[in-house]
This record gives C-alpha cells, sequence and structure tokens, in this order.
C-alpha cells in the first residue's frame, strides 16, 4: 500500500491510508485511489455515510488547525514551503505556482497550478455534525449535470469523490469534513493528465490546515481568506497597472495572474519570519484581505470556465 510519505517530525512514521480490512464495510474502498488500484467507481444511488475523518488526532490531514501545530510536521518530500491565507494553510507541491483568478473587480479565487492541472482550495464554515460533504456532492452533482458534464461518484481516502468530465477535461472535487469546517479540493485537469492530478490533489488534503476561528458563522458559508504579504503586493501593483491601462484604453483586463512557488531559502526564511511573530500555522491578520467570493461563482463554474476555454 503506498505511503501518504509524511509524519511529524523526528518521529520516523510515515503517514498511510487506513488498510482495508480495518475500515467498516460500507467504506471498503476508501484507500483505492491511494494504493494504485484505482478509485472504486460508487452504484448511483448509494447513500451510507462516509468514513468519520479525524483533524484533531489522525496521523492523516486535512487537519484543524486550531488543534493541531503545522510545525510539527515534515512535509519536505513534498513541498519546500506554504501558501498560507489564514483560514487555510496549503503546502505547494514542487513546481506548481499560485493563480490569482482575476476580475473586473480585482481578485475573485485562488488556484494551484501544477504540471497536471489546477487546484482549488476552499474552506466552508459547517455544523457541529458531521454530513455537510455528503449533501454538497448531491448539489455539486445536479449543477454539472446541469451543465452537460457526465458526472459519476467516486470512493477516495475520505470517501465520496465527485468527477465530471467534457470533452477532454475532467473535473474532480475533493471533500472533507472537519470540526465546524468543510474543505472542498477542486481539481481541474484535461483527460491525460487526470489520475497524476487525482492523486497529487490527494497529497494536498492530506497535508492542509483549516483554521475556522472562533466566531460564529453560518453553515455553507466560505471562511474568509487573506493574500500572503507578497502575493498581495504584486495583485495590488498588477492591479493599479491596469485600472491606468483601462482609463487609455477603455478595456479592463482581467487575465490571471500567477505567482511561483517560493524557493527553499525563501521558504525558509518566510517559516523564520512566521515564527518570530508567532504566527505560524494562522496567517490572520497577515497579508491583504482577498475579495470574498462573488454570489454564483464556485471553484467548480469556474473549472467549467476552463474547461470552456480549453474547448475554443
Amino acid at each position: 500500500m503506498a505511503l501518504f510519505g509524511f509524519g511529524k517530525k523526528n518521529d520516523g512514521k510515515e503517514v498511510s491510508a487506513p488498510a482495508r480490512d480495518e475500515q467498516p464495510e460500507e467504506t471498503r474502498g476508501a484507500t483505492a485511489g491511494v494504493d494504485g488500484a484505482g478509485p472504486e467507481v460508487l452504484p448511483s444511488g448509494i447513500d451510507g455515510p462516509d468514513p468519520v475523518h479525524d483533524a484533531v488526532t489522525g496521523e492523516v490531514g486535512p487537519f484543524d488547525g486550531g488543534s493541531v501545530d503545522i510545525r510539527d510536521f515534515d512535509f519536505s518530500d513534498f513541498a519546500d514551503g506554504a501558501l498560507n491565507l489564514g483560514s487555510l494553510v496549503v503546502p505547494l507541491p514542487r513546481g506548481s505556482e499560485v493563480q490569482v483568478e482575476m476580475g473586473e473587480n480585482g481578485p475573485r479565487m485562488l488556484h494551484i497550478i501544477t504540471p497536471h492541472g489546477r487546484i482549488t482550495p476552499v474552506a466552508f464554515a459547517a455544523p457541529r455534525s458531521a454530513g455537510q460533504w455528503r449533501e454538497s456532492t448531491r448539489e455539486i452533482t445536479e449543477g454539472m449535470r446541469k451543465d452537460g458534464l457526465s458526472v459519476h461518484v467516486e470512493h477516495g481516502p475520505w470517501g465520496r469523490e465527485v468527477v465530471g468530465a467534457a470533452g477532454e477535461a475532467v473535473i474532480r472535487i475533493i471533500g472533507v469534513d472537519g470540526p465546524r469546517w468543510m474543505l472542498r479540493m477542486t481539481l481541474a485537469a484535461p483527460v491525460g493528465s487526470a489520475d497524476e492530478l487525482a492523486q497529487l490533489g490527494r497529497d494536498v488534503t492530506a497535508r492542509t490546515f483549516v483554521h475556522r476561528g472562533d466566531g460564529p458563522l453560518p453553515a455553507g458559508q466560505s471562511l474568509p481568506v487573506a493574500l500572503p504579504e507578497p502575493l498581495a503586493k504584486q495583485v495590488t501593483q498588477a492591479m493599479q497597472e491596469r485600472l491606468k491601462k483601462a482609463r487609455e484604453t477603455g478595456t479592463m483586463d482581467t487575465r490571471d495572474l500567477r505567482a511561483r512557488a517560493a524557493t527553499p531559502a525563501e521558504a525558509a526564511q518566510q517559516r523564520s519570519a512566521e515564527t518570530d511573530g508567532d504566527t505560524a500555522g494562522a496567517g490572520a491578520g497577515t497579508g491583504s484581505p482577498a475579495p470574498e467570493q462573488p454570489s454564483g461563482q464556485s471553484p467548480e463554474a469556474s473549472a467549467m470556465q476552463q474547461i470552456r476555454k480549453t474547448e475554443r
């Protein structure tokens, strides 16, 4: 059985997905996407519970950032640095870069661009009891079918994964329920690299930390994010340049912005600064606030727009 390949610092243990014979009968097959045998395709009428994920004392993420310290883990097998968005801390796979999806009024969504496709992480407030992801899969599946995608549900390491295909592109949504939060990873890839992105997306999910905070939030509301200071400066500078050009030409440039992942030296410097300020893994109050996701705009809708661009 393949390993996720990380562990707590100095403990010498690598983290693996649960063995099949340790799982309840209704969740068998959950490791299929990790051990190389391919995910299990679920019957369309299945309505059983997903495995209960332990985000606090479990060895595999996503982790609850309010209870688990990212500094206790060694992700050097996978990443040189992490994207700290306040409510989300996401280790960036080597060779990836951050894309800021731009709208008329500025940035509206963040993506991680990899050689296999793109990953869009979003965290939401959720009830104390698990089950929000199961409810969300119904809405996502219906929405994809209305958009003309061929949709089915597979069983991954955390339970349901919704997979939609249109033309030469594939969208996969991985969801995990945590303590009063739900993490959703939307993956968009060409058909030829969809399997590789699925594995990479699970690797990112297993290393992600969610910081919900203690404040009251309605279930389903996306958690606020803040752009890291270097990225915020790039966005601010780009917006100023675009506004200046728009005044001259009458047309606003809404092309997406990209920023490369930090080098090992830059990542070490960032971690040192976070440690000095006692903000590692928290991120709240650092960088600049990112605009809230506009009404009607979702990672799935953004992925559909990307598919349509590819088809043109």
